[in-house]
This record gives C-alpha cells, sequence and structure tokens, in this order.
C-alpha cells in the first residue's frame, strides 16, 4: 500500500485518543435518554421500531378479520375500538384508516427508523474503528425528530375523526380536501406533520452516516476494506438524503392545498354536487414526487438488511463471501437505478406508453444486480461449513423471500401486466415478500447475530428457532395464495367483497390467509419474550461468540462511550478472511497483521509500513 493510501485512511480520532476515558460521570438523563452515544441511540431506534411493529402488526390483524370473516360480528372488539365497532361490525372508514396507519408504519417507523437507524447507529462506528458518530449531537437530535414524530402518529390514532384514511400512498384528492371523508381531517393533517419530521429525522442521521464513512475509518480501512454492511448503510444514506427531500416538498404542497387554497394536486373538483375554486392542479403530479422517494424507499429499506445479510451467511459459513466486488457494484447499481424506475408504479395513470415502456425496461433492467447478489448469496452458502444459528436461519430465508418476491416483480414490471394485476391482491404479495418480510428478516437476522455486542448476553436459541419456522411458514402461507387470487382478479383495498358472486369463491382462501396472518402475528411474542427475557437473564456473552472477523467483535463485551479503552485498532486486511488455507484458525480479524499470519498470506499480502 502506498504513503498516499495511508494518508487516506484517516484517523481523526487523534487528540480525542489520548482523552478518551477523560468523560464526566453522566447523569441517568444523560446516558440513557438524551445520551450522545451512538450505541444507546441504536438500542433507542430498535424499542421504538419494535412498539410500531407492534401497532402496526395489530393494525394488520385487526383489517384481516374483515377481509377473513366479512359476515361475522366482531363484539369483542367493542371495548377496544369503540365507535368504529358498530353492532360488532368493523367501521368501512376505520378499516382505511387501518390499511393507511399499517402501511405507513411499516414502511416507514419500522423499516425505515427502526432498521437504519438500529443498524447504521449501532455498527458503523464499530466497524470502522471509531469511537462515535460524527456528530452526537446530530444524532440525538435525529432520534428525537423522530420520537416526536412517532408521538404525532400515535396521538392522531386516538382521535375523534379517526387516523389519516387515504391510504399509505395519501393521493390526493381524498388527502387534499378535509371534507372529503373523516380520515381527511385532523388525522391526515397530523400524519403530514409527523412524516415533515420523520424526514428532518432521516436527513439528520443521513448526513451524518455519509460524514462517519468518509472521514471517520481507522488506519488501514480503505473504502475496499470495508465490511458489506457499511456499503449498504453508506448508500442507503445517500438514498435517503437524495429522495426524502422530494417527499417533504409533496407533503408541503399537499398541506398548502388543504389549508391555504392553492391548487397545485386539484383540478375540477365536486363534493357533494358542489363545485369547488380549485383549478389547474393534478394529482398525477403528486403520484410523481410521492414514487420518487416511493420507489428509492424501497432500496431504503432492503440494503441495510443486504450488508446484514452478506455479513451474517459470510461468518456463519465460515467462508470469504463470494464476490466482494461485484455485491459492492451490484449496491451501486440498484441504487443508481432506484431513482430511474419510479413511474411503474403509475402504468395505470394513464401515461403515455412509450414513456411506460421505458420505465418498463429500466425496471426489468434492475433485476441483474439483483439476480448478482442473489447468485452470490448462494455461492457463499454453497459447501460451507454452516452454523445455523437463528441468524443464520432468518438469512438464508430472506434470500428464500427475496428470490419469490423478486420474480413476481418481474411480472409487474410488465406495463402490459401490471395493467391488468395493479388493483389486485398480486402487488400486495409481491411487495410483501419482497420488501416488508424480507426486510424483517434482514432485521431479525441482525438483532440475533449483533444482540451479544448490544447488551452482553446471548439470545436463547430454542425461543429462536421456534420463532423463525412459525414465521418462515406463516409468510409463505399468507402471501403464496394473495399471488392465486390476485391473478383470478381479487381486488385489493375492497372493505368486503361479498356483494360480488365472483368473489364469493375466495372466501375459504381469505379465511385461511387471516389464520395464518394471526398465528405468524403471536409468534412475534416469541422474539419479544426472548429479546426482553435475554437482556436480563441470558446467558453472558464472550467478546466473539460467531468468531467473526470485523472490528466490533474487537471491543469488550459491554464496550464504554468510545468504544475501545485503548488506541484505536488498524486495519490491515478485509473482513472476509474465513477458512483460509494455511491458518491455524478459520477465521482471522482484520486488525491482525499479515506479519503474524505468514503460514497462510497469499503473494500480494504484506503489512504497510
Amino acid at each position: 500500500m502506498s504513503s498516499t493510501d495511508i494518508s487516506l485512511h484517516k484517523d481523526v480520532h487523534v487528540g480525542h485518543d489520548d482523552h478518551h476515558d477523560d468523560h464526566h460521570d453522566q447523569s441517568f438523563i444523560e446516558k440513557y435518554i438524551f445520551s450522545q452515544d451512538h450505541k444507546v441511540i441504536a438500542k433507542q431506534f430498535l424499542f421504538a421500531g419494535m412498539f410500531w411493529a407492534i401497532i402496526g402488526g395489530t393494525f394488520s390483524s385487526l383489517f384481516r378479520l374483515q377481509l377473513g370473516f366479512p359476515e361475522a360480528t366482531f363484539t369483542f372488539l367493542e371495548p377496544l375500538l369503540g365507535k368504529w365497532v358498530d353492532g360488532g361490525k368493523l367501521n368501512p372508514e376505520f378499516y382505511l384508516a387501518l390499511v393507511t396507519m399499517h402501511g405507513t408504519i411499516m414502511v416507514f417507523f419500522v423499516l425505515t427508523a427502526g432498521l437504519s437507524g438500529t443498524f447504521s447507529n449501532f455498527l458503523i462506528p464499530l466497524q470502522i474503528g471509531a469511537r462515535d458518530m460524527a456528530s452526537g449531537f446530530m444524532n440525538m437530535l435525529s432520534f428525537w425528530f423522530f420520537f416526536l414524530a412517532s408521538v404525532i402518529m400515535f396521538y392522531s390514532i386516538f382521535l375523534e375523526t379517526g387516523p389519516a384514511a387515504g391510504g399509505w400512498t395519501i393521493y390526493p384528492p381524498l388527502s387534499a380536501l378535509p371534507q372529503a371523508i373523516a380520515g381527511s381531517g385532523t388525522g391526515m393533517t397530523m400524519w403530514l406533520i409527523s412524516m415533515a419530521l420523520f424526514i428532518v429525522s432521516q436527513l439528520l442521521g443521513g448526513v451524518n452516516y455519509i460524514s462517519t464513512v468518509i472521514n471517520m475509518r481507522t488506519r488501514g480501512l480503505s473504502m475496499a476494506k470495508l465490511p458489506l454492511t457499511i456499503w449498504a448503510f453508506f448508500l442507503t444514506a445517500i438514498l435517503g438524503l437524495l429522495a426524502f427531500p422530494v417527499l417533504l416538498s409533496a407533503a408541503l404542497l399537499l398541506i398548502f392545498d388543504r389549508s391555504f387554497g392553492t391548487s397545485f394536486f386539484l383540478s375540477d373538483i365536486y363534493v357533494a354536487g358542489e363545485a369547488l375554486s380549485h383549478t389547474g392542479g393534478s394529482p398525477v403530479l403528486f403520484q410523481h414526487l410521492f414514487w420518487f422517494l416511493g420507489h428509492p424507499e424501497v432500496y431504503i429499506v432492503i440494503l441495510p438488511t443486504f450488508g446484514i445479510v452478506s455479513e451474517i451467511i459470510a461468518t456463519n459459513s465460515r467462508k470469504p463471501i463470494f464476490g466482494y466486488r461485484a455485491m459492492i457494484g451490484s449496491m451501486l447499481g440498484i441504487s443508481l437505478l432506484s431513482f430511474i424506475v419510479w413511474a411503474h408504479h403509475m402504468f395505470v395513470s394513464g401515461m403515455n406508453p412509450f414513456l411506460g415502456s421505458v420505465f418498463m425496461f429500466l425496471t426489468l433492467i434492475i433485476a441483474v444486480p439483483s439476480a448478482v447478489k442473489v447468485f452470490n448469496w448462494i455461492a457463499t452458502i454453497w459447501r460451507g461449513n454452516i452454523n445455523f444459528t437463528p441468524a443464520m436461519l432468518f438469512s438464508i430465508a430472506f434470500v428464500s423471500l427475496f428470490i419469490s418476491g423478486g420474480v413476481t416483480g418481474i411480472i409487474l414490471g410488465n406495463s402490459a401486466l401490471d395493467i391488468q394485476l395493479h388493483d389486485t391482491y398480486f402487488v400486495v404479495a409481491h411487495f410483501h415478500l419482497v420488501m416488508g418480510s424480507a426486510a424483517f428478516f434482514g432485521m431479525f437476522a441482525g438483532v440475533y447475530h449483533w444482540f451479544p455486542k448490544m447488551f452482553g448476553r446471548m439470545m436463547d436459541d430454542k425461543l429462536g428457532y421456534l420463532h423463525f419456522w412459525i414465521t418462515f411458514a406463516g409468510v409463505y402461507l399468507i402471501f403464496m395464495p394473495m399471488h392465486y387470487i390476485g391473478i383470478a382478479g381479487f381486488p385489493r383495498r375492497y372493505y368486503t367483497w361479498t356483494g360480488f358472486d365472483t368473489f364469493n369463491k375466495f372466501m375459504d382462501m381469505n379465511t385461511f390467509i387471516t389464520v395464518a396472518a394471526i398465528v405468524a402475528f403471536f409468534a412475534q411474542f416469541f422474539f419479544l419474550f426472548n429479546f426482553i427475557y435475554s437482556i436480563f437473564r441470558g446467558r453472558r456473552a464472550t467478546e466473539n461468540p460467531w468468531k467473526s472477523n470485523t472490528l466490533e467483535w474487537t471491543t469488550p463485551v459491554n464496550p464504554g462511550h468510545g468504544n475501545w479503552p485503548g488506541p484505536l485498532p488498524v486495519v490491515y486486511r478485509w473482513p472476509y478472511d474465513y477458512s483460509k488455507p494455511g491458518a491455524p484458525q478459520d477465521f482471522i480479524p482484520q486488525n491482525v497483521p499479515f506479519s503474524q499470519t505468514q503460514s497462510s498470506n497469499l503473494p500480494h499480502e504484506r503489512d504497510f509500513e
């Protein structure tokens, strides 16, 4: 390595290195509430994400009850939901609100804030050899903006008129006219305010993640030696920084239309036979703005799990990751392409067929880097000495779900087919497999794998296996049947379908899906119990329980503020030296110099001076 290269491996902690033990004694509030320690902030995001996952899962169980048993009465829900259950029947507008809030919570509050907020915060400084994030204060602000957004969104659930009910995509005119339906009123206003605060949180976090990766890598850690987790978090932050401001602008313009009489998204609207004064706006403009964020958002959700799963599969296969540079290249390709495929969500909006064919072509192209990743994961597992930990099982299942959901994405990427399938359950099944369930599986894998470093204890494997198998079976039993009823034309977003003879033959299938969904939801409480119990009573972890190579496993079992008690580690090698011929052990950590591994060194491997 040349001296020029070494100069690029900045250790901006010179000076801080000598004083990292000088932190004053912190009060409980400074240490655990308004903390600037990246590890504590990661746990705050994790706990908030888990809270929202329970809320979002509860909402999906409620509306699945309506879909699976449309003729039944649910009097037991009356004490819980009050006026929204009348005579044992779920109110149709509240059904729309449940669907709206379920989508919003799961996509933004759980799989964006909960996932990236947890693992980007926790792993970036630990895996790049940094004391903390570039700005601890900005990191703290990121969480508290998210917390404020969460409070407002949660409060909106209990409004007299109900929460937002225009669908999670909040298309105008339902979202732009407060008088349209009950869920278009105060609930929608609070949804927009909450999302604006949420976006501020994501932008603060994203700037911090990018700055930390670029500027704070320890000595010897070039970009070509970064773990794939860090590449994934880095690219996710860039996507969020470029895409979220567009949704913020759409939300602000929607607030103007709702409250200040503008007509960005409204034109020629009649309410109860009365013509409104709005002219010149276009609801399709809002769709373009929303999906310009909405499609990169799919990859903001899934990219972090690409990195998490890559790390876990390599560690538990005891093999180097197959095609390290190809994995980085494929993530770069996916990140670039994610910005130029958004209109495939709008094939049914009346767009020019030629424009549709362009977006169709670009959409199908994105399958190529996705296939590269799948091939490399399978090649890494192939003939590996596999440790079937709960984290590894969730990672393998992630690959399975990504394939199953991705194949249907190729179908929906074809505009001629999508026009027929767009408003059916085929679309619901597709994105819940490839984005929703796959991302959850990646998140579970990450929690099981890094729990020992987060809390200094091990989660229970038996409960982990029980959680995995019920969840894995449940996901396929829910979403595979949805593909079939979707192909048959069964429509999504319908509160009830019993008035249509055509759809009544799907009664049994819907009942089956609902039962599977409720069982899978309650299986998550095995995880919740395991998680909480293990924090306090789990078996104590060792420093490196998985025999992994990355730098976080060189810290103490419970790293303090500053992460390493002594000098920062120096990196000599890439993070995937597993089962290297000639090595006495089947792993060589990144901070082990080549001078100590002469028997396994390749000709080009030597220490920098």
